[in-house]
């Protein structure tokens, strides 16, 4: 079986990768030759992870003819995640992967030139300058999968619930990774070795409910 994950993120490709069972190849963008921007304009992950999918669909079906190097493609899935902090009334939510613009601060000026790396400094600073003085630190990070093949379209989520740590730790993973405490653990996903974070997190979570339905 041949999926395409819509997404470039080298982290969550290797992630996904890892944790599909044998049979399944997942292809990226790049691989398809997909290269336009898809704008997130939902206003939930629901609506978010549905956009993704829905565009490169279409898009494989009109300019590759549903076809990657002469083999047909099953379907095309994407994914969307949010991080929802209690103190903070769910925020940063459908603005997660942004949030580092929501205000200005000295710390995140010239966001234009920000690369991926810089991007999830700022994010995770904000994270933990938001919480200041709060004792409430519970949080949870939640991935809405949307599968699209042939005239099935399947929504899922995975949840995992957990906290926000006082400063960053651990040099793993990616995003939000080294403030993130899952619940049942003392360490972040950032300082947990791949193999535990990939059967846990609320992505391979999601990713499991979806190898289910394939």
């Amino acid at each position: 079986m041949t999926l395409v994950f819509a997404s470039n993120n080298s982290h969550k490709l290797e992630e996904v990768r890892q944790i599909m069972p044998a049979g399944v190849e997942v292809l990226s963008l790049k691989d398809i030759g997909f290269a336009a921007e898809i704008e997130e304009t939902g206003t939930t992950l629901l609506e978010n992870s549905r956009l993704k999918a829905q565009t490169v669909w279409e898009w494989l079906k009109i300019k590759a003819e549903g076809e990657w190097r002469g083999a047909k493609v099953d379907g095309v899935f994407a994914d969307d995640t949010g991080l929802e902090i209690d103190a903070l009334d769910g925020k940063p939510g459908v603005y997660t992967a942004r949030w580092y613009r929501q205000g200005a601060y000295d710390d995140v000026q010239g966001t234009k030139d920000m690369n991926e790396q810089e991007i999830f400094t700022a994010n995770r600073a904000k994270a933990l300058r938001e919480l200041v003085g709060k004792t409430n630190r519970d949080a949870q990070f939640k991935t809405v999968i949307t599968l699209i093949r042939q005239d099935e379209t399947l929504q899922i989520e995975g949840v995992v619930r957990g906290r926000i740590a006082e400063q960053e730790r651990g040099e793993g993973g990616f995003g939000y990774d080294p403030v993130f405490i899952p619940e049942g653990y003392n360490e972040t996903f950032a300082e947990l070795p791949a193999e535990i974070k990939n059967n846990i997190s609320h992505r391979a979570r999601a990713l499991a409910k979806l190898v289910e339905q394939l």
